[in-house]
């Protein structure tokens, strides 16, 4: 336990992050799992509904710290490509 007057407000400030970023990590996972979700059952429509939101998603969690930037473009670039390998399956 710490000792130092800073040292607790940095326990307590530490803690109000740790609740923040974690709500946020989770509503960036449950975007990715509703997209990925709607892509295996190969619902275009679900598909076109969740992106805009995981994508939206997952860049504020890149701006705000949440995942690291390159991650983020990871993400989005795997996305946008089964999005549009379903989309070309369709059409086909």
């Amino acid at each position: 336990m710490p000792n130092v007057k800073s040292a607790k407000k940095r326990v307590k400030t530490n803690e109000r992050r740790q609740v923040r970023n974690s709500a946020a990590r989770s509503q960036f996972r449950t975007a990715l799992k509703k997209v990925n979700k709607a892509l295996e059952s190969e619902d275009a429509q679900g598909v076109e509904a969740a992106l805009p939101g995981a994508l939206r998603l997952i860049g504020r969690s890149s701006r705000k710290g949440i995942i690291h930037r390159n991650k983020a473009a990871r993400q989005e670039s795997r996305l946008v490509r089964k999005v549009n390998a379903l989309k070309a399956g369709k059409t086909e």
